[in-house]
């Protein structure tokens, strides 16, 4: 087999491969041995027929596609790898055959998506927006006070009226014009006050009812409501209130900061500022970088394949597929409700997916041409730490790695230095500065 491989429009390399025929005829015998088994001739058992037979009886091309496949599938790995210096092969290749492709003329042809080259604007000393968030003692209150809200028992309430966020069982009819409409009406429903389930107004007027009482409640339908015969019409929904269910929060002493896993409510709050300053300030480095990359991408350029981009998009709907699967949907039944499909759904993520891609070529272009590393110490060290994270011996922990994972780690590493570099390079400022 010989080849040649030459650049084309894109992002995409030519790939001729021509093979001798000698190369031909065993692909076809092949071709016969590993498919024989799916032909009939009379007078033969089923994938006993001998080759020249079955192609008298099929036709001369029979097994023409299958020998293809088999050079291909022979080859092309080994191309790959010569080239390997030359170009990053991405996504799978498009096929075709040589114009005057015959036994004695015996090529196939892959158009091959590759990483695009990226042509760097100015990365280094322009004013970039830096993000920062800092951690407020209110902050700090209302967390806690989260964590006491979802500690809280549930009590039956009969000494007051019924308040944002208590839980009430109810009845309702509701009318338009008068007449009671379809979906409009219910027995014994329970609704959380304040959750925003039903429409505007409804719940802020049931909060403040007594136990018992009947009261004719006043909205209108939002304009986008989704049954086209209630858009925008004033409704009257009758209630009666019958149960109301609050909540008991518990004591902010130690006994509660005890069972948060803190020893006292003042070691409690200082983990809860902790890990909102972490976060916080996890936050503020990743909104940075996103900004950083926002800002160097709009003067570069780069040729992107159309598989680069494709692979992206299917990243992010994997991604919301993931996220639905966190809150009992499934993906299928979701793209029902919106009545699209999985294609035309991902064409949604399509400048995303093409910002993403940039953003990445640039990132590892500015890796490339500052020729930023990662030192061996560097990656031991890193090792070390996920090693502890998980309570084994550094060298024990490397023996059960996949090479994927220190490859990752020493990327990550890599993206932490590259940001480090943009950071002290670049004119980084506030949003109070840049205004």
């Amino acid at each position: 087999m010989k080849y040649e491989a030459a650049p084309a429009e894109k992002s995409t390399v030519k790939i001729t491969m021509t093979f001798t025929p000698e190369e031909w005829t065993a692909a076809n015998d092949r071709a016969y041995r590993e498919n024989r088994h799916k032909y009939a001739v009379n007078g033969f058992r089923k994938g006993k027929a001998p080759k020249h037979i079955l192609e008298a009886f099929y036709g001369k091309g029979l097994f023409y596609e299958a020998a293809l496949n088999i050079l291909f599938q022979d080859h092309y790995d080994n191309v790959l790898e010569a080239e390997k210096d030359n170009f990053v092969p991405v996504g799978d290749p498009s096929l075709s055959l040589p114009e005057d492709f015959s036994e004695t003329n015996v090529g196939i042809i892959a158009v091959q998506p590759v990483r695009p080259d990226v042509t760097l604007g100015a990365y280094k000393g322009i004013k970039i927006p830096k993000h920062e968030y800092t951690v407020t003692d209110a902050d700090v209150e209302r967390e806690i006070g989260s964590a006491r809200e979802h500690a809280a028992e549930s009590v039956e309430v009969t000494d007051r009226p019924a308040q944002v966020k208590d839980t009430v069982n109810i009845d309702f009819v509701g009318r338009v014009d008068g007449e009671i409409f379809e979906g409009g009406s219910a027995e014994g429903f329970d609704l959380t006050l304040g959750s925003g389930q039903f429409i505007p107004g409804f719940e802020e007027q049931v909060a403040g009812m007594q136990l018992g009482e009947t009261k004719d409640v006043n909205v209108t339908f939002p304009e986008d409501y989704q049954a086209e015969n209630l858009k925008g019409k004033p409704a009257v929904f009758t209630v009666t209130l019958h149960k109301i269910t609050g909540k008991k929060l518990p004591e902010l002493d130690d006994a509660f900061a005890k069972k948060m896993g803190a020893d006292s409510v003042e070691d409690y709050t200082a983990k809860v500022r902790d890990r909102l300053e972490k976060n916080a300030e996890r936050r503020s480095r990743d909104e940075t970088e996103n900004a950083i990359l926002t800002e160097i991408a709009k003067n570069a350029s780069a040729e992107i394949p159309d598989a680069m981009i494709e692979d992206r998009e299917e990243d992010l709907v994997r991604r919301t597929e993931y996220n639905l699967m966190y809150q009992g949907l499934r993906l299928e039944d979701y793209l029902k409700y919106l009545g699209t499909t999985r294609e035309e759904y991902k064409r949604n993520f399509e400048a995303e997916a093409r910002s993403n891609v940039l953003h990445q070529l640039v990132l590892e272009k500015i890796i490339e041409t500052e020729k930023i590393e990662a030192t061996e110490e560097e990656i031991d060290a890193k090792i070390a730490e996920q090693a502890a994270s998980v309570g084994k011996e550094a060298e024990e922990y490397k023996k059960t790695m996949d090479p994927r994972q220190r490859s990752y780690i020493e990327n990550d590493i890599k993206v932490t230095k590259v940001f480090d570099f943009l950071m002290a390079n670049n004119e980084m400022v506030t949003a109070e500065e840049n205004s």
